[in-house]
């Protein structure tokens, strides 16, 4: 069955998944077989054993170089750095990135007007990193492919 985390405590081992099926099923640590630490909002595979979940595995593969991505990181990002896309390559979305630092160097060619639209653009950016929750954030911003706002 596949489900989502609700909630992980690390201090005691024990978490809850809401199942596909409406139900929520309890499990423990022991019972989280990938490596490292489940947390919410996660997509799991598992076995159903009445109310409680055998045999969880995470259904996306951990991307190592991606990390946990913070939205209030990335919104102080868009806010001071913002106009250079350095809150893209935090994100891991380069390709914005570097049209957004090549626009804002070269944008001095062009009295300054490309860069002043990298600049209103990283604003925007900072007001939707900081009013989006974190769960839509993972779902859009990290995990998905949307690279503006």
């Amino acid at each position: 069955m596949q489900g989502k985390i609700l909630a992980f405590d690390y201090r005691t081992g024990a978490g809850e998944i809401s199942g596909e099926d409406g139900r929520r099923y309890a499990f423990t640590g022991t019972d989280w077989k990938p490596e490292g630490q489940p947390r919410a909002g996660q997509s799991v595979d598992f076995q159903s054993e009445g109310e409680q979940a055998r045999a969880i595995y995470s259904l996306a593969a951990p991307n190592p170089l991606s990390g946990d991505k913070n939205r209030i990181v990335a919104a102080l990002l868009a806010f001071f750095l913002g106009g250079l896309g350095i809150h893209k390559f935090y994100l891991g979305k380069n390709t914005a990135g570097v049209i957004m630092l090549l626009c804002s160097l070269f944008g001095i060619i062009f009295l300054f007007i490309p860069t002043l639209a990298m600049g209103i653009i990283a604003f925007i950016e900072f007001i939707i990193y900081l009013v989006t929750p974190d769960d839509e954030f993972e779902r859009k911003y990290v995990r998905g492919d949307r690279a503006w706002f």
